[in-house]
């Protein structure tokens, strides 16, 4: 206690500095906008999101520093903060939301308008802002010295070296542009194929790898460790499911499939056999792996909230200062009471006055438990998807319960689990955002309100995005596989309608159990049994040149700034190839992805193709090494 009341920020309580300007506003909706579309994209492909509070941050720091020749620190923690809500409001509402057009696209419902996609996206995310703000005292102040919020304190750090933010922005904006290109190349004129396979005769199996910059990034980010978890599931799945499947079952018609295994396999390969079977293992083990989590998290999520509800009871209010300014509590408790009625009588959302009261219920609860976890374990290891799980199977089960079945039970169900995912991963964002302007010396109370802005613009904009991504591709296809959003479908349609193919579900299940015994992290396993081996080839591919870097040697200083910039790079190259991947989908709306398309002029044999794709792949890895490992240093 005696060391919080000790703790001097870098701008001290009673120094005023530009913070909250129409600058940093217009900025930080700029990058909340970008990365929002950016995660969004990305997140609907590989099952995966990243943070963008440091790209932000270093956005900031080269924009208001280097080109408009201003010195603010808190003005540029004002962008990351704005900027850095997009990401996380995009994360929880790709997780759940897409299940609404899935289930359209078979038939069952209308597909969701914008005005409810935005809504229960606008709902969820101010909730998650709201709760945040009683708990700041509680969990920021008062723990500081317990709580060590990485994130938030890395990216504290970041801002504090903004004597070289104009280098570091550089780097960023290098793997923006550098990703853009590989992706037009790749997706755009179709110069090479996107992936490369390996299929050995008389075998079934198959091995490869896709080239995407942005897939190759996530595994850098993620590290060797990760990685390898996810491509083991992929090897596991390929060339061990699919195989058994077919030496066992080539003339056997199984549910949910039509026709038999082999003719299944004659049309489309293994990737129809992954398709058919290997999705509803990989379900299975995902849900498994959410829960597992969440009951091994249990002691802490309880102890947690207990401490959170304790520190709010002994908060004292002493003398304010700048640094100690929330958002009035009146104002907060006023507008979670006006969101909880909007979102039962709302038309759009289709939600009951009982799913309206379990919203709050377990929004506050789970609020409470991601931002005290995020605090303790990192954003990454923060079980939001096994919170979703288990509120998804109660409020699925209480609906039917009281009657409410059918399709609307469905979008009652996904419109409560969604607001609920939304809640906890902007929940746990704002905690993180809040402990680096504590560090700093920001405005509590504006940096509230820019997490409310920058909630507001990642609102509108992602149903947007969601239904340009959907019209363009398809949600479940191979394009955007969209995992956790088909798992979340597949527990609601198994409580209310009982007809999916346990016996797959089970195997997954029980994969699950056993990798926990083993002692592996059971998420990124599931995630790799669920999607293609391509794709996560290739995010070992990253995982392999962090390791490269991680065994470099160096000096420890040079080496962790080389990791550092190799960060910064690859998230450029998320942010680049994902806005590309945007406005491709408008391409291909409009019907003009056809006319930029040269691989009908081309006509390479395979072998070529497969060359030229290696080739493009090596590139990508070659100006990652250029931005880290070569660059040059003052």
């Amino acid at each position: 206690m005696n060391e919080n009341k000790e703790f001097k920020p870098y701008i001290p309580a009673e120094k005023i500095t530009p913070e909250f300007t129409v600058t940093s506003i217009v900025m930080g909706i700029f990058l909340a906008v970008i990365f929002g579309a950016a995660n969004a994209y990305l997140g609907l492909r590989v099952g995966m999101t990243v943070s963008a509070s440091i790209p932000a941050a270093v956005i900031a720091m080269g924009v208001i520093r280097v080109v408009m020749r201003k010195n603010s620190i808190l003005e540029s923690n004002i962008v990351q903060t704005v900027g850095s809500a997009g990401e996380s409001l995009a994360a929880g509402a790709i997780f759940t939301l897409p299940a609404l057009f899935l289930w359209a696209a078979e038939g069952k419902m209308d597909k969701p308008n914008i005005i409810e996609i935005t809504l229960i996206a606008l709902f969820g995310g101010l909730l998650g802002v709201f709760f945040m703000v009683p708990l700041r005292n509680a969990l920021i102040v008062k723990e500081h010295g317990v709580l060590p919020y990485p994130e938030g304190t890395a990216c504290a750090e970041v801002l504090l070296a903004g004597e070289e933010g104009g280098a570091n922005a550089t780097t960023v904006f290098a793997g923006m542009g550098f990703a853009a290109a590989f992706k037009m190349i790749i997706d755009g004129l179709k110069v090479v194929p996107s992936e490369v396979s390996l299929k050995i005769k008389n075998f079934s199996g198959e091995i490869g790898t896709q080239i995407y910059p942005a897939v190759m990034s996530v595994g850098y980010i993620c590290g060797p460790r990760i990685s390898s978890y996810m491509f083991a599931g992929g090897v596991l799945s390929w060339m061990v499911l699919i195989p058994i499947i077919m030496l066992f079952g080539e003339q056997l018609v199984l549910y949910p499939g039509e026709v038999s295994i082999g003719e299944i396999f004659a049309a489309d390969g293994a990737s129809g056999i992954w398709g058919t079977y290997i999705r509803y293992i990989g379900a299975g083990a995902l849900a498994a792996g959410g829960i597992i989590s969440l009951v091994k998290s249990l002691p802490l999520i309880v102890r947690t909230f207990r401490d959170a509800i304790k520190g709010m009871k002994g908060s004292k209010v002493g003398e304010v200062t700048r640094t100690s300014k929330d958002i009035p509590m009146g104002i907060v408790l006023a507008c979670i009471a006006a969101i909880t009625v909007l979102i039962w009588l709302v038309p759009a959302i289709p939600v009951s006055f009982l799913g309206a009261v379990i919203i709050v219920i377990f929004g506050f609860f789970f609020a409470t438990v991601s931002s005290r976890m995020v605090g303790l374990v990192g954003s990454s290891n923060n079980p939001v998807s096994g919170m979703a799980i288990a509120t998804l199977l109660i409020a699925t089960v209480i609906l039917k319960m009281t009657g409410d079945s059918g399709v609307h039970g469905m979008q009652g169900a996904i419109a409560i689990g969604s607001i609920i995912c939304i809640v906890a991963a902007i929940s746990g964002d704002t905690s993180q955002d809040l402990k680096t302007g504590y560090l700093l010396g920001s405005t509590p109370r504006k940096q509230q309100i820019g997490e409310v802005i920058g909630v507001v613009a990642s609102a509108l904009a992602i149903g947007a995005t969601l239904y340009l991504l959907d019209q363009a591709w398809g949600f479940g296809s191979q394009e955007l596989g969209a995992p956790q959003a088909t798992l979340m479908k597949m527990i609601i349609e198994g409580v209310m309608d009982s007809n999916l193919p346990w016996g797959l579900v089970f195997i997954g299940v029980c994969l699950a159990v056993v990798v926990e015994i083993l002692g592996i992290p059971v998420l990124p396993f599931a995630i790799g049994v669920y999607l293609p081996v391509q794709l996560n080839a290739c995010i070992m591919v990253g995982g392999l040149v962090r390791l490269a870097f991680d065994k470099m040697k160096r000096k420890e200083e040079e080496k962790k700034e080389i990791i550092s910039d190799g960060i910064l790079f690859c998230s450029g190259m998320i942010a680049g190839e994902g806005l590309v991947g945007i406005l491709l989908a408008l391409l291909a709306v409009v019907g003009v992805d056809k006319a930029i398309d040269l691989s009908k002029y081309l006509n390479l044999p395979p072998v070529v193709s497969s060359i030229g794709s290696l080739v493009v792949f090596g590139l990508v890895i070659l100006s990652l090494l250029k931005f880290s490992v070569w660059k040059k240093r003052k």
